[in-house]
């Protein structure tokens, strides 16, 4: 099971893109075992136990309770107002269960804030949110929304009501984490309440809230203590002998302020001259705090005074910490002392091993310690950085550097963090630290240099990728052989005179591999083939033949540079090498990624079937891990979906359609919201809804992003020819001239759809304008693209260019012509059970169909592609295989004993396709038993004894075509 203390998934940027961006996997273990997954801290998610002496408030826990019907209770108060002590005497009593989780500065990022919210979540429900924290470690993480969805979806299983708090809000204030906010109340799961104790407003729609009465507030005025309360606190919680007049006085100077009568308290323990300290205690109130804390430091041991202050730089506390901060060996003794003293330390754990500073009182002691020893505050960072490095935790160790400005011990520590970092897909938070150092340290480290670019890379930001990438190689080429020998005999930090510095040697090895691989991605994203397979190649020879995780990339790139120049056999190979090599070394994850892009060169090759085939081999693999889903599966299904719709096979593509959008991001590559929008324009497109179509294309193109994955059918050209369906011919006609486009342009595999759009806007301006200078260039132009598929062995291509073909001589009046491209078409389409390609062209093609059919050309083919063709909307909406037994074209079902059910119909047809029983239950989600009683019952049904007979018998009873 996923959990936020291990790597939650090995995600992939996109289908091919995570095979590019992990080309760089260049450290082993070493001294900081970096490899070893970042431990979430929870003492976040601990829930503060009530003190044993503390004011009773019924007045505040009655308006607590009450707000439980409402979306969200707000306690803003200035620090030290005792919202923490308030909300941890509530929960004691409260009957929800309560998540809970304490923020801090670290939560700033909305990665972690959701990291650590899923955390607080699971601590009431183990799995919620699996998905969602899937999505956060992607390369490219999806939309925050798409996230956000995601996990109020699973929130929402939920069963019974409970309480979500967010405390210490005020230290995570930032801008896309009030969006977050605003997002969670905006689709407020009805049995959650929100709870946020915070020292100032978020950012969040509280004043629609307000007025819908669906916040609850809890402010400083209403938190303060009352003069009865400050006397029960003085008296019984501190210990202290006051008159009344005495807690008056400090009530009303502190109105009520729980911290101020807490510092003040301390303060006055053991003084003689109480009443006189209550007098000078009445003073400007800018100044009560700093008078206070000085008063508390003051009159503690000079030893205890001294770890104070030491230990002030740090956000958490524990015994070994302490003593390695501080350089003693009683760190736990004084932490104990502290928390029995009541000195502003509150534990974070049952078992009382970790603790913090009440933030107030942190902030006072930060601040003297900076006025009395400011120099001495970088070394206790320095201390602080080693601990934690050597622990096994470096995100708090450069933490800790950067705040020592020890930006040679954060070059250090980022470059052996970098491949761990990688692998968790953390490059956007390894990105951040790198950019506060100063530019020549990272020049100086090719290493580093490189992680750096592969970074940038992850980001989209290919110039300063390319810009780091020039530093690193320099440093290659100025690297005498000698040199680089006496180099790799240094085991830790390498320095030479005015050269390189080397922290990782086994980053250092691979790194010409690295570059050459990164080289090789930077040029198929600009369009560069020929620099692809330079590049490509040159990482290849680099590296050993068994090393499938770094080869895989390489190699992969070199297949979609084939793939962009048409050579589609030799791309197919490529990228079935790379996705075997992931399965041999168990990357699972990676090895399904490479499934779209088989799946693609197949349908450009015209073998529709054998990609349904690779789709599903595919999802049985996914399947059978078990949970939780593979990453990729999300997209086996969109593609499954998208292929079944060519078929004409609706059913089978909506139940795919909707089982790609109920995995969703959790189980998707990065480009699923971009294919999905595709996808679901088509659907569309069938349904009649053209302006439905285009604005699922414009949304398709907000999700769209930059990759080395050639682009053989551009978002713009799909829009132009629905545009063209829709009669803008205005429109389609602006967009060909836009992108340079004419009939007599050289063809390309890369632009081929582009050139049969050309064609088809064309064939529709001669339909509306009868301009005979344009059938007369979208014939010429579908010639030389029959010519140049033909040579290339793209069938699915020429399937595509048969149908325009057809088309266009009908358009002309050319009856012969267009039924001498579509038998050409039909020779081709027949096998593989096209449908959509013809269908999707309306009564043009239907009645050239027809016309077909009347001279006898494959009798049984056009009845189902005739079949498809709707009389009404409705009509359009099934598949020709949806209810044969049913049509007037199939007429000798009716001797069918027992018609087939309809799951027995869709067995059947993937019978016929070849799959096997296991392949069916992972079409069908069933198991493989039901699959087989569903074959015994369709044998009985047939009257057959097997396969074979079965479908053949299908077919003469036209249940098959």
């Amino acid at each position: 099971m996923v959990t936020c203390q291990e790597v939650i998934f090995r995600a992939c940027r996109d289908s091919f893109t995570f095979l590019l961006l992990k080309a760089h996997p260049i450290g082993t273990k070493n001294d900081y075992n970096w490899r070893m997954s970042t431990p979430m801290l929870a003492t976040k998610l601990y829930i503060p136990p009530p003190r044993p002496n503390i004011v009773f408030r019924p007045r505040l826990l009655q308006r607590l309770n009450e707000g439980l019907h409402r979306k969200l209770t707000l306690i803003s108060a200035p620090a030290g107002s005792g919202k923490t002590t308030l909300l941890s005497e509530w929960l004691a009593t409260c009957a929800w269960p309560v998540a809970w989780l304490s923020l801090d500065e670290g939560e700033r990022e909305p990665t972690r804030f959701l990291a650590y919210l899923v955390a607080a979540l699971q601590t009431m429900a183990p799995t919620i949110g699996n998905g969602a924290l899937a999505m956060l470690l992607s390369p490219q993480p999806p939309p925050l929304e798409t996230i956000l969805t995601a996990l109020l979806n699973d929130i929402i299983t939920i069963p019974d009501h409970f309480v979500l708090v967010l405390d210490d809000y005020h230290t995570v204030d930032s801008k896309p984490l009030d969006t977050v906010l605003s997002f969670l109340l905006d689709h407020h799961p009805p049995h959650m309440h929100m709870v946020i104790a915070t020292r100032e407003d978020p950012q969040a729609p509280l004043a629609r809230l307000r007025v819908r009465d669906q916040l609850t507030e809890l402010r400083a005025a209403d938190l303060r203590f009352t003069g009865a309360e400050a006397a029960r606190f003085l008296k019984e919680v501190m210990a202290l002998n006051l008159s009344a007049e005495d807690v008056a006085t400090l009530e009303a100077r502190t109105e009520g302020w729980i911290a101020g009568l807490q510092l003040a308290a301390l303060s006055l323990q053991g003084r003689e001259d109480v009443a006189r300290f209550v007098q000078a205690f009445a003073g400007n109130n800018r100044y009560i705090v700093d008078y206070l804390v000085e008063e508390v430091l003051q009159r503690q041991p000079p030893h205890v005074r001294r770890f104070l202050l030491q230990t002030s730089i740090l956000e958490r506390l524990s015994g070994p910490l302490c003593d390695a901060v501080t350089g003693e060996s009683n760190s736990r003794t004084l932490l104990d002392v502290l928390e029995r003293g009541n000195l502003f330390v509150v534990p974070l754990d049952d078992t009382r091993h970790w603790f913090r500073y009440h933030h107030l009182f942190a902030d006072m002691l930060v601040a003297h310690a900076q006025q009395e020893q400011p120099a001495h505050i970088l070394i206790l960072h320095q201390r602080a950085s080693a601990w934690y490095a050597d622990n096994g935790l470096p995100a708090d160790a450069i933490h800790h550097a950067l705040a020592a400005k020890d930006f040679v011990r954060v070059t250090n520590l980022l470059e052996l963090a970098w491949p761990a970092m990688d692998e968790r897909f953390q490059a956007a938070t390894w990105l951040a630290w790198a950019r506060a150092l100063p530019d020549e340290l990272v020049r100086a480290r090719p290493v580093l240099g490189v992680a750096y670019a592969w970074a940038l890379l992850n980001g989209g930001e290919l110039e300063a990728a390319e810009a780091r990438l020039s530093e690193a190689e320099t440093w290659l080429d100025v690297l005498a052989d000698s040199e680089r020998k006496e180099m790799r005999s240094i085991p830790s930090v390498a320095r030479m005179a005015n050269g390189p510095v080397i922290v990782d040697e086994a980053q250092f090895q691979t790194l010409p591999a690295s570059i050459a691989t990164a080289r090789a991605y930077l040029a198929q994203a600009h369009g560069d083939v020929a620099a692809t397979v330079t590049h490509g190649q040159q990482a290849l020879d680099l590296l050993p033949a068994g090393d499938y995780l770094r080869r895989g990339p390489a190699a992969a790139l070199l297949g979609l540079a084939q793939w962009a120049s048409g050579d589609l056999e030799p791309a197919h190979r490529a990228l079935a090498q790379a996705m075997a090599g992931f399965q041999q070394v168990g990357n699972l994850s990676f090895a399904i990624s490479v499934t779209s892009g088989l799946a693609d060169i197949l349908m450009a090759q015209g073998r529709l079937r054998e990609a349904i085939k690779t789709y599903t081999q595919a999802l049985q693999l996914s399947l059978e891990q078990g949970e939780p889903v593979l990453r990729g599966t999300t997209n086996l299904h969109l593609g499954l979906s998208e292929l079944y719709y060519e078929q004409g096979n609706l059913d089978a593509a909506r139940e795919h359609l909707r089982r790609s959008e109920e995995l969703g991001d959790q189980a998707a590559l990065p480009n699923w919201r971009y294919l999905l929008c595709r996808v679901q324009a088509r659907f569309k497109e069938t349904e009649g809804d053209l302006a439905g179509a285009l604005e699922r294309l414009d949304e398709a193109g907000r999700h769209y992003y930059r990759t080395p994955i050639p682009d053989i059918r551009p978002l713009a050209a799909l829009k132009t020819r629905v545009l063209s369906a829709q009669g803008q011919l205005h429109d389609a006609l602006q967009w060909a001239s836009e992108q340079n486009l004419s009939v007599d342009d050289d063809l390309s595999f890369l632009h081929e759809f582009e050139h049969i759009t050309l064609a088809r806007v064309l064939i529709a301006k001669f339909t509306r304008d009868h301009a005979e200078h344009s059938i007369r260039g979208a014939i010429q132009l579908l010639d030389r693209l029959q010519e140049a598929a033909q040579a290339g062995g793209r069938m699915g291509s020429l399937i595509e260019i048969g149908v325009a073909q057809a088309l266009a001589h009908q358009a002309q009046g050319n009856l012969a012509h267009a039924l001498a491209a579509l038998e050409r078409v039909l020779r081709l389409a027949e096998p593989q059970g096209y449908v959509r390609n013809f269908a999707a062209e309306g009564p043009p093609m239907a009645r050239i169909l027809s016309a077909a059919a009347a001279k006898g050309l494959a009798p049984d083919y056009l009845r189902m592609l005739l079949a498809a063709f709707p009389d009404t909307k409705e009509q359009g909406q099934r598949t020709a295989f949806a209810e044969p037994r049913h049509s007037a074209l199939n007429p000798q079902s009716a001797s069918l004993v027992e018609p087939l059910s309809a799951r027995e119909f869709e067995v059947l047809h993937l019978i016929a396709q070849g799959l096997s029983n296991g392949e069916i239950s992972a079409q069908l989600f069933l198991a493989v038993s039901t699959v087989k009683g569903h074959n015994q019952r369709i044998f009985d049904k047939l009257q057959v004894q097997s396969r074979t007979e079965a479908v053949a018998r299908a077919r003469r009873l036209g249940l098959l075509y």
